[in-house]
């Protein structure tokens, strides 16, 4: 005889229905929102199994998500777990999921991509349009003549086999490591009265650090005071945009060909950006002064995106054109990466009390960090302040101090020195594709950098836009140069190379190269 029970209370004697439900009550699952109310009679692993099914197919569960342990999910649908791991089992036969060991369980389907947002018609391309009549909508077109400033958004958020825009490092090689060791140090230090709000200017040691960065690499003297931390080059153009507003200086130049992005950041708080035209020895000085627009944003260390240093006689041209009262906005985004020449002192060495400096971590580490630095003449220094004060109050303290660390303790220096060498090895990867794939196009700005600007062959039966329209649909990603010349110039592309291995950058230009020839 079984002994008795030495519970009091009601004794849960659940059964299992014939189709694997408990007869008690259904809680339900947050997971996806499960509830087996929903399910037919009899059908609970189908439908468990097609309702997973639709999440993978919809997004909701991207590839790499992990699903709930099988015997935690029977418990919260009140099902035996026989029903979850046969829905499991029918999901991974068909490739959709796959047990990962102590990794659990996790999609691997790739959903099918939505719709593209660019149209994939172009010249180059094999298959006619549709009809207009079988079109409710027309597709909005990605690489058109005059980009919004969304296009960046956009085209980030646009999947792509290899990408070969421009702009990026070798995220790959982010260190890590150091980044980690950097951090627990700043940890271990750090008074709890650290971490209240931080000097809108950037930390102390932040600025420091800065500092001396400029020193030794860009021969810049400044004081720690003179130094301002900013998210970004993009955060400094919009400072520098408000502040020359208050002051009354509502029209900077800008280089032709140049950046689109930075003319769209500048664009946005004044109101006019003429263009100035880019030569073989940088920006022109005589149709600076034609403009005669009092401020002027250049790159002159590494002109974007043609690659051409400004000369020693333009740069003594420009010098003129500052001490007579101009002022300069010096962009200097890559200078620090370099491999056929020497170091381009930095225009601000030269005049401070006329050139507002920017210069950012992007290139260095990685955009994610959004960590820059402005130095500006004292005339724009409360200006800017107070603009950067109302906007944000300053940048996270904790990042700051990690980066500080790694710039005074020398393994920026060290990071630095890996990446050229592999930036080194992906830009010849790519201009020994171009000779191969590409022969009638001009490789331009090899010798410092993150990309490369090519020029189309003379005769090419097609626009720039057309031509990345159409790589885009084979799965490569690059950018027209259109996209950055206002002024007449010859059409051609911006292919970054930097965050590409080698065998990747050779497919992509082999890509280019088919299109072209069609």
């Amino acid at each position: 005889m079984a002994p008795p029970s030495r519970h009091n209370g009601p004794v849960n004697r659940s059964k299992e229905a014939p189709d694997g439900r408990s007869k008690q009550a259904d809680p339900g699952a947050d997971f996806l929102q499960l509830d087996t109310a929903d399910a037919p009679p009899g059908g609970l692993t189908g439908w468990i199994a097609r309702r997973v099914r639709e999440a993978i197919a919809d997004g909701r569960l991207p590839t790499g998500s992990r699903l709930p342990a099988t015997r935690g999910l029977a418990a919260e649908l009140g099902v035996s777990r026989g029903v979850v791991t046969d829905a499991y089992r029918r999901l991974a036969e068909e490739g959709q999921i796959a047990g990962r060991g102590r990794g659990g369980t996790v999609v691997v389907a790739v959903p099918a991509p939505p719709a593209p947002p660019w149209s994939a018609t172009s010249p180059l391309s094999d298959t006619a349009p549709a009809p207009a009549s079988s079109r409710a909508r027309p597709e909005p077109v990605l690489f058109h003549a005059d980009p919004d400033p969304e296009v960046f958004d956009l085209l980030r958020g646009t999947p792509a086999r290899i990408d070969l825009t421009p702009g990026v490092p070798d995220l790959a090689a982010f260190p890590r490591a150091a980044w980690l060791r950097a951090e627990r140090a700043v940890l271990d230090g750090l008074a709890a009265a650290d971490l209240g709000y931080g000097d809108v200017r950037g930390t102390p040691a932040l600025r420091q650090a800065v500092a001396h960065w400029l020193a030794r690499n860009r021969g810049i003297r400044a004081d720690p005071d003179e130094v301002l931390i900013v998210a970004g080059t993009a955060q400094a153009l919009a400072l520098l945009g408000r502040a020359l507003g208050r002051v009354g200086v509502t029209e900077v130049a800008v280089e032709d060909p140049g950046s689109l992005g930075a003319r769209q950041h500048l664009a946005h708080w004044l109101a006019a950006t003429p263009p100035v035209p880019v030569d073989a020895e940088g920006v022109r000085v005589d149709a600076l002064r034609a403009t005669g627009a009092p401020a002027v944003l250049l790159t002159p260390a590494h002109q974007y995106p043609t690659g051409v240093v400004l000369g020693g006689e333009r740069r003594r041209e420009l010098l003129r054109w500052a001490g007579e009262g101009g002022l300069v906005i010096e962009d200097d985004y890559d200078a620090e990466h370099r491999y056929d020449r020497p170091p381009v002192p930095a225009l601000r060495a030269a005049l401070p009390e006329q050139v507002c400096y920017a210069g950012s971590i992007s290139k260095l580490l990685a955009p994610a960090l959004r960590t820059g630095w402005l130095l500006v003449p004292p005339r724009l220094r409360e200006a800017v302040l107070e603009a950067k004060r109302f906007a944000d109050l300053g940048n996270p303290v904790l990042p700051q101090l990690v980066l500080a660390r790694l710039m005074e303790s020398g393994e920026l220096d060290r990071h630095l020195r890996l990446l050229r060498h592999r930036h080194r090895r992906r830009r010849d990867a790519m201009i020994a594709a171009v000779h191969a794939h590409l022969p009638g196009a001009t490789v331009h700005g090899a010798a410092a950098g993150l990309h490369l600007m090519l020029t189309l062959p003379t005769g090419a039966r097609c626009t720039d836009t057309e031509l990345a329209t159409a790589a885009l649909a084979e799965g490569v990603k690059v950018q027209p140069l259109s996209w950055h010349a206002r002024l007449p110039y010859p059409p051609g592309l911006v292919l970054g190379y930097a965050a590409g291995a080698p065998g990747e950058i050779a497919e992509g230009i082999a890509v280019l190269g088919r299109l072209l020839r069609r």
